[in-house]
Parts: C-alpha cells; structure tokens; sequence
C-alpha cells in the first residue's frame, strides 16, 4: 500500500519527536487508507507507509506507555 502523490503530501513533525533536532519522524495526514512516515532529518529519502489501522494501535501503545524502554 503506497499512496501515489507523495510529492504533494504535506509532512508534519510528530509530537513524539526530539525538540533537540534527533529522533525526527514526520508523518502526513492527508491519506484516508494509509499513513506516510519519513525521517525529517532526510526528506527526499525513503517513505514508509502504514496502514492507518495498524498506525492508530502504535500512536495508542505510546500513548498508553506500553512501548517505554
């Protein structure tokens, strides 16, 4: 599953990011089916894209702290 206009996509930094300028993951919205995350620290390089169930049950295990080291 890979969105084809991810030229157009507008990126935002997600709020789990290092304010630091480490740790930098954008996601965009913009896509009903599917969530495209990059590394902000390299914007032209790879995408990978998730399907937006399965990336709702990861924001929520975060939010939920069962993913803390």
């Amino acid at each position: 599953m890979r969105p084809t206009h991810l030229s157009a996509a507008a990126w935002r930094k997600s709020s789990y990011s290092n304010q630091d300028g480490g740790e930098c993951v954008e996601v965009s919205d913009g896509f009903a089916s599917a969530i495209p995350v990059r590394d902000s620290k390299v914007p032209h390089g790879p995408i990978l894209v998730f399907p937006s169930a399965n990336w709702a049950l990861f924001v929520s295990a975060l939010k939920d702290g069962q993913l803390r080291d």
